[in-house]
């Protein structure tokens, strides 16, 4: 099966024409099925939970942070979410899904979560301590980090985020390396404790091309030393493009399915309400 479950509809609005794009591209890709997965920052319902966990003070990553979270955030609820959704389930083949991020106060996110009958759920680590690492205005802050210090938190948030029980997917996994600060060191014994982590959770694993096309790092995630981990792990897959924009429906998705084979992978999940099953991958 071709599907795309990792897309966001955030740089446009919930309109049907707009979003029209995304199923036209996935039909000239030959795409079988595409999901939805609306970042938390989208819903009011989260809004607390960022302002509790994020920098926001005077330096220069808080007031950035400031500033990110009073534009184009928490526009919409997770009702009018799923009544756009429902709409789109009219006319196309579509699963409604969820990103969410790593947030400190586990048992908040499963109180809002447990209230809504998404097909799947991601979560991603997007925050390290408070730092939105992956935002390219404030990546100066790289230079000041011990990338030991950056892997241990990192593996710390997906063992937080797997023994929560909240989710079906980890999202982008590792791509703490989309800005090319690469570690000297053998970041294995990482690598290790978080698969374990995955593998106890039973979770997926995102594959992911938006740090292809969107990164300097230009390369598919997770790494190749990840994937040599959760392969022989036994950790199932997904193939996704991170889309923001319609033309980025399914983008590299060939490239991704090779990729994962490289690794002896034959077959991809397909979620439904919460439930998985195995299917070819395409």
């Amino acid at each position: 099966m071709r599907a795309d479950y990792h897309m966001h509809f955030e740089k446009g609005s919930y309109d049907e024409n707009w979003v029209e794009g995304f199923f036209q591209q996935a039909q000239r890709l030959g795409m079988d099925e595409i999901g939805i997965s609306e970042h938390s920052h989208t819903f009011p319902e989260f809004k607390e939970l960022y302002y509790k966990d994020l920098i926001l003070d005077d330096s220069y990553i808080g007031k950035f942070q400031q500033q990110w979270l009073k534009t184009n955030k928490f526009k919409y609820t997770i009702d009018e979410y799923f009544a756009f959704m429902a709409k789109l389930k009219k006319k196309h083949n579509v699963k409604t899904g969820i990103e969410v991020c790593n947030f400190s106060d586990q048992d908040a996110v499963g109180k809002i979560l447990k209230e809504y009958p998404f097909d799947y759920v991601i979560g991603s680590v997007h925050f390290l301590n408070g730092w939105a690492y992956d935002s390219s205005e404030i990546m100066a802050q790289w230079d000041k980090q011990d990338l030991n210090d950056v892997y241990e938190w990192y593996t710390q948030e997906i063992e937080k985020m797997a023994a929560a029980g909240h989710y079906d997917v980890l999202g982008h996994p590792y791509n703490i390396r989309l800005f090319h600060y690469i570690p000297e060191f053998d970041a294995t014994p990482y690598l290790l404790r978080a698969v374990a982590a995955l593998k106890k959770a039973n979770m997926v694993v995102d594959i992911n091309t938006g740090t292809y096309y969107r990164y300097p790092i230009a390369e598919i995630t997770p790494y190749y030393k990840f994937m040599s981990v959760a392969s022989k792990e036994g950790l199932p897959i997904v193939v996704t493009s991170d889309a923001h924009k319609p033309e980025d429906c399914g983008a590299y998705h060939d490239e991704a399915v090779t990729y994962a084979r490289s690794y002896g992978y034959k077959t991809t999940i397909r979620f439904t309400g919460r439930n998985r099953e195995v299917v070819p991958l395409e």
